[in-house]
Order: structure tokens, then sequence, then C-alpha cells
């Protein structure tokens, strides 16, 4: 009955928000526009203090955006159905396969024996193994990997949730390393040749952003560790040869990492094998359930895939596109114009700050794609250097910590069950701000003598 009432009281709170933020934004928006933004305050409530259930509130744009005359029926559902979903699909068969033949313990003996065996050595060897794992494979792909060892490291439910955000986090920070580390940075470089842009070659963008991306891990691991102490962690050995089942998903793993690798383009050197990262991963997935391997079982491991993370991203597909379909991406991006007699500091600032916070609420891709050519545009008028304020977009794009919808890795981390939204707000917030600050610090003092 307590439950019952808690729960009646933060779907109150919710609509309160919800109609709130409805109610201001009509002052500034249109009326489509004023509901996009007041449902989205109400979604993001309700994923915040836990109201109703995950699955139940990534559901609800379903029906809230063809009611309030957002978005139809169709063009709200299709974004469920997303290829990024199928590439998580395939991914969480992957992991699960690990789990089930304990192919991590294997991992976790291998790769943890290379740190010092405390509590912050561990915070700090998964952020940098993940980070630096990230630089070159999909951010996502790093985290589903990763993930089990995470979990596997300690029974401690508040150790679980640092080293499972450590994984998540540093994916996250070093998937900025490389171009091809990660969507948004692809997409910065396809408009910049669009516009007839001077390309960033591919060692020139490693040079600018590895100072960035080794502060940031420095910080992630220090506020992670913050007050767990450093005592030691009694790590179980386990036998150093693989079995049967291991073997299989060990070889099918290592053809992964080798099949990504070649297909990943490093401009202008190598174009790659042109395949989709998501039917990869999917393909790779179902083959742990041909005769061949017989690793998975579909009514016995089928309970395990995670299907509320879709439902997930699916709702912040569905935000993204209703973000482009009712011009309120434009309007957003109209305000920046008004912003550009600011001192360029300030207005890098600005546009840190709003990139980095909208994220959390939409796809990144989806966002940076939306954003670039608007500031590409906004910059050209008024004489302000474009490449510098597309970089800082394109990687505070990739800098939200704070939602489990603002980027793959933060939704994988809650999908473990090891992580509560709340604590994903308190140490994602700190280091959207910390993000912020560093990306515009090393953008101002030493960026701008390279572009």
């Amino acid at each position: 009955m307590k439950e019952r009432n808690e729960n009646i009281i933060k779907i109150g709170l919710a609509l309160f928000v919800g109609l709130f933020t409805f109610i201001i934004s009509s002052a500034v928006f249109n009326m489509q526009q004023s509901s996009l933004l007041g449902t989205i305050a109400l979604l993001v409530t309700l994923w915040t203090n836990e109201g109703l259930s995950l699955a139940v509130v990534s559901l609800l744009p379903i029906i809230l955006f063809p009611a309030l005359g957002v978005l139809t029926t169709k063009a709200t559902s299709v974004n469920y159905s997303h290829p990024i979903i199928f590439l998580f699909f395939g991914g969480f068969l992957l992991a699960i396969a690990v789990e089930k033949t304990l192919l991590h313990r294997y991992i976790a003996d291998k790769v943890l024996n290379l740190f010092p065996n405390t509590v912050r050595g561990m915070i700090f060897s998964l952020s940098l193994t993940s980070g630096l794992l990230s630089s070159i494979l999909s951010n996502t792909t790093t985290t589903l990997l990763l993930m089990p060892i995470a979990l596997f490291l300690t029974t401690d439910v508040k150790l679980k949730m640092r080293f499972a955000l450590a994984i998540a986090y540093g994916a996250s920070v070093g998937g900025i390393l490389t171009p091809i580390g990660t969507p948004p940075n692809l997409i910065l470089l396809g408009v910049m040749n669009d516009h007839g842009m001077e390309m960033i070659p591919f060692l020139q963008w490693v040079w600018m952003v590895a100072p960035l991306s080794f502060l940031m891990l420095v910080a992630v691991s220090f506020l992670l560790s913050f007050g767990v102490g450093n005592s030691s962690i009694k790590r179980e050995k386990h036998n150093s040869d693989l079995d049967k089942n291991q073997k299989k998903v060990f070889y099918i793993l290592s053809f992964l990492v080798l099949l990504l690798l070649v297909n990943a383009p490093i401009k202008p050197y190598w174009n790659g094998l042109g395949l989709s990262e998501a039917a990869i991963l999917l393909g790779t997935g179902l083959l742990l359930f041909t005769p061949l391997l017989n690793i998975l079982n579909w009514s016995e491991d089928s309970s395990k895939i995670p299907y509320q993370i879709m439902f997930l991203f699916g709702a912040g597909f569905s935000i993204a596109k209703a973000f482009s379909s009712t011009g309120l991406a434009d309007e957003v991006a109209s305000y920046l114009l008004s912003m550009t007699e600011l001192p360029p500091i300030l207005l890098l600032f600005g546009v840190a700050t709003l990139i980095t916070f909208t994220t959390e609420i939409t796809s990144n891709t989806a966002l940076i794609s939306i954003m670039l050519p608007v500031i590409y545009s906004v910059t050209e008028r008024s004489g302000i250097n474009a490449t510098l304020f597309m970089m800082v977009a394109t990687l505070c794009a990739s800098y939200a910590f704070m939602l489990p919808i603002a980027t793959p890795p933060n939704a994988i981390a809650m999908s473990s069950g090891a992580v509560k939204i709340k604590s994903m707000l308190r140490y994602g917030f700190m280091l959207n701000l910390i993000g912020i600050f560093l990306i515009v610090l090393i953008a101002e003092f030493f960026w701008k003598g390279i572009f």
C-alpha cells in the first residue's frame, strides 16, 4: 500500500512538471512544440523518479505523441525498429553468451592482473580499458563486452554500481579519441566534407583529443572512487584453460573484433568494408543459436534480453524525430544566432552546455546530425570559427552522462541492474559540468591555434 501511494505521488509530480513545462514553453514556442517539451519533461521525470517501470514510460510516446499532435502513430512507432536497436539486440546476445559460459571470469583474470588489486585500481583499470577499446570499436560494443566483467568482480552492490559506471563512462570518454570511435565524429567529418571545409587528418584528431580523453578518464576514475577507500578486492582465481564452449565464444568474439576493425573506415587510407555494424552484431549474436555452436537456447535465454532498454531507445529516437519534424530544432538554433554577439569563450560555453544537456534526452547521433549544419550556418554568417564550434558540439554530444537515454553505454549500465537512475544522475551531472569545462578550456587554448 505504501509503495502504491508513493508511486501515485511520483506520477502526479511528473504530470505537474510536464504541465508546468508546457505552460512555460507556450510563451516561446507554438502549441505543437510546447506539447513536445511538456511530454519530454513528463517522460524524464518518470524515468528519474521511477513512478512507472522503465518499459512502460518508454512506450508512452506511441500514445502521447499522436494524442497531442506531435507525431502520428506510424511516425512514432517506426523509431522503435531503428537499426541501432538491432545492434543492441545482437550485442546483448553476445553478452549473455559470455556470462552463460563464464568467459568473463577468464577475461577478468587476464585483464585485471595488469592493475593494482584495489578498489581504486579496479575503477581506473575498467575505465581505462573501456576508453581505449571504444576508441577503435563502437562504445556500445565495448560496454556490452566489458559489463559482465564489472559485475563479476564483487558482490558489494555499491561497488558494482561504481564498476558498471566506470565502464559506461569510460566508453563514452574514449569514443571521441579517434574519428571512428563514435558516430557523431564521422558525422562531423561528413558535414565538413559536404561544405568543402578542410578535413581533420586521423592522427591530428587523436593528437588534439588525447589530452581531453586522458583528463576525463582521470576525472571519471577519481569521482567514482571517491569515498570507497582503497581496500583490496579479493578476486577468485579460476582455471586458466578455456573449456569447449568458452573457446567457441572466445573465437566468435575475436572474429567479431577483427571484422569490426576491418569494417571501420580510416579516411583517406581505408574506406572499410561498408558493412552495417548493426547487421554484424545481430548476425554474430544469432550465430550463437545455430547447431554448430549451440551456445544459446531461445526458450532458456531470451528472457535475459533487456527489452525495456530497446523500448527506451525507441523513445529516444522518437523524441529526436519529433524535435526535427516539429521545427523545434530550428527554433532552438535560431536562438543561437542571437548569442553570437557574446564573447567567443562564453559562446563556446553556451554551445557546449546546450548540446550536452539536450543530448541527455535525445539520440546523440540524431541531435548532432540536426545541429551541425545549423551551427555551421550560424558561425559562417557571424564570421566565427566554424570548425572549432562544430568540434566542440560533436564532442559534447558524446559527453552526456546523466540519463540512460543519453548514450548507449549509459543504457547498458542501467540494464545491468547494478545502476539506478538516481546514481547515474548524481555522478553524471558532475561529469557533464567537468566535460563542458574541459572541452571549452582545451578548445579555447589549444584547438583555436590549430583551426
